[in-house]
């Protein structure tokens, strides 16, 4: 069994503010670090951390941030035999983040958006597909497909939000959203938005089951035997930057283990609130025994 995750490979450059810049505001900075980062990589290391076996596939630069982005996969464990190395400039991203948790960041994509799906083969007894909207859609398709002629699950993480044709929807049997990504998917105000709805309007256009991710208000998890609501863990946060990737690559390596969707999405919502809670510099020490014991003995709100 194992987890293949094709997506995005990105350089982060984080800068820690003392609050998001608004319209036309110069904010100064009060520090800055560079972090291996993508959704795609960020996933696939979150998956590999919590036990499973992963491969990445993806593209990255010729140039240092490249090599930087390659070394990231190696340490943590994932096979980075299926990223190619691309002549131009590898993807990054410049990030804010703010005491009160906020998070705001500007992407450029560069080489992701030359993955040729062509020369991608799935590994032998991949159980679970990881893909995300960080990469073109044509990839995401190309993959999909394979996925579906593998017997594979396909997961969706429509982050960021863009409409999906309904090729790519028919493929996916999981789709992954937060509030915003569901409410622009549905054309609706995201202020108003219901979550309980959401998940069976989306689950309505395609998906097998979808999972609404809504921070510290939970998850809604809806799928055939219905919708249902997850309450948060009761945890203090630190900054919510990458939540979401820990939430996926938990979610998928607990399926790769088999466990069932709500089961899955428990699991992943537990490895979120220790990621949202722990200091930047020990996120790497969460484990699979750390989050089951949150599961264990953890408190709700």
């Amino acid at each position: 069994m194992s987890v293949f995750v094709c997506g995005s490979l990105h350089l982060d450059i984080i800068i820690d503010a003392p609050h998001l810049p608004r319209l036309d505001e110069t904010v100064t900075g009060e520090a800055v670090r560079y972090a291996f980062g993508g959704k795609g990589g960020n996933q696939a290391v979150a998956a590999a951390r919590m036990g499973a076996m992963v491969q990445m596939a993806g593209r990255v630069g010729s140039d240092e941030f490249g090599t930087t982005l390659l070394a990231g996969l190696a340490e943590a464990g994932v096979d980075a035999s299926a990223v190619s190395r691309d002549p131009g400039a590898s993807g990054m991203s410049v990030a804010i983040s703010a005491p009160d948790g906020g998070y705001g960041a500007v992407i450029v994509s560069a080489a992701n958006l030359r993955i040729d799906p062509a020369v991608l083969s799935l590994p032998p007894h991949t159980t679970v597909v990881l893909l995300q909207n960080e990469i073109p859609e044509a990839v995401n398709l190309a993959v999909a497909r394979k996925a579906r002629a593998s017997g594979s699950s396909v997961v969706l993480n429509a982050a960021p939000a863009r409409g999906i044709g309904a090729e790519l929807m028919d493929c996916v049997d999981v789709l992954v959203v937060n509030r915003v990504e569901a409410a622009d998917m549905l054309d609706l105000p995201e202020p108003d938005l219901d979550a309980e709805s959401a998940a069976r309007a989306l689950a309505a256009s395609g998906p097998a089951s979808v999972i609404v991710t809504l921070g510290g208000q939970g998850l809604v998890v809806s799928d055939s035997e219905g919708t249902h609501r997850f309450a948060a863990h009761a945890v203090g946060v630190i900054s919510t930057h990458g939540a979401g990737d820990a939430f996926l690559g938990a979610f998928a390596a607990e399926r790769d283990r088999g466990a069932s969707l709500s089961a899955a999405a428990a699991f992943g919502q537990a490895a979120a609130a220790l990621h949202v809670s722990t200091p930047v510099a020990e996120r790497g020490r969460i484990s699979q025994a750390c989050v089951d014991a949150l599961l264990d003995h953890g408190s709700r709100r």
